[in-house]
């Protein structure tokens, strides 16, 4: 199937070289011209110099995936493929949009037959090898369309191991904004369990500083409750950083996902306190000397690529 990507950064590029591998004839498109030059040579994506060459070089129905920052970013490219497409044709943010922004711009594209889709994507720097998790939102229509190209981009096995229902890593969840909806909860949710694994990490290495934690964690991926791939990489930071963590500043950013969920549970009378406090203790970390924001800090570094603040 045929697909264009606009923005190739971490995400964007993983997700082109994953569609490369499986066959896909992708069109390829980044500000930076050197990075899209790239990744054509090293992929076989046809790489383009501006949104209105790579609108030209799709057969139609034409479908555009747009990877950049939510916000501005995100809603002028929206704003220009508009102005660019033709009815029929599709665009797919799989960015981090807040999910109130969705349903305008699918009713600004309608006027134009032009197909939105949300569709809220996880898996991180990890998504190139093991696959994408993906919370689709749109008309029914445009999302079948894309079924081959989001069945690349998922996982290809399901693991027996997680009590896991159903056998592909997307689903159509709802209309327009229902997709970044559903992720922005996944992410609060993450918050929560990030919190969580950081304050008992926390606690085993007051009691005693000596112990190994990355063993700890590696024991606790053998069969217990708590495993989960949030744990593994806890595992892979203390192989990676050290048990102490001495070489990571304790802040810990936050994306804004956490922010808005708390803020939909406000608009719904939903208590949601582990959440909250899971992103006050963020704020609490930034100017603090903390064992569990260091562990927080290496948690986003592994699953996702963010930056982390090195210790002098």
């Amino acid at each position: 199937m045929q697909i264009a990507f606009v923005g190739l950064g971490k995400m964007g590029g993983n997700m082109v070289r994953r569609l490369r591998r499986a066959g896909h004839d992708v069109v390829a498109y980044d500000r930076d011209t050197d990075l899209t030059r790239a990744l054509g040579a090293e992929t076989g994506a046809r790489p383009v110099g501006s949104l209105e060459e790579l609108v030209a070089t799709l057969d139609a129905p034409r479908h555009v995936w747009v990877m950049v920052p939510h916000g501005d970013p995100t809603q002028s490219t929206v704003d220009a493929l508009g102005a660019l497409l033709e009815a029929g044709d599709a665009i797919v943010d799989g960015g981090n949009s807040r999910w109130t922004d969705d349903e305008p711009r699918a009713a600004a594209l309608a006027p134009k037959g032009v197909h939105y889709l949300d569709v809220g994507t996880s898996g991180g720097v990890w998504g190139l090898d093991a696959g994408y998790c993906m919370m689709v939102g749109g008309p029914d229509e445009a999302v079948a369309r894309l079924a081959p190209i989001l069945d690349a981009l998922a996982p290809e096995t399901v693991e027996e191991s997680r009590h896991v229902i159903g056998d592909r890593g997307w689903e159509h969840v709802g209309p327009s904004g229902s997709g970044h909806f559903v992720k922005m909860v996944h992410n609060g949710i993450e918050y929560g369990v990030m919190q969580a694994f950081a304050e008992g990490y926390a606690l085993l290495r007051k009691n005693d500083p000596d112990l190994d934690l990355a063993k700890v964690a590696h024991l606790w991926e053998q069969g217990s409750v708590v495993r989960s791939w949030l744990n593994a990489l806890a595992a892979r930071a203390f192989e990676a950083e050290g048990t102490g963590l001495d070489g990571l500043e304790p802040w810990v950013d936050d994306s804004g996902e956490g922010r808005w969920t708390i803020e939909a549970a406000i608009d719904h009378d939903v208590p949601v306190p582990a959440i909250t406090a899971a992103l006050f203790a963020r704020f609490g970390s930034r100017g603090e000397d903390d064992y569990a924001s260091r562990v927080l800090a290496a948690l986003r570094n592994q699953f996702g690529g963010h930056a982390v603040k090195r210790a002098d």
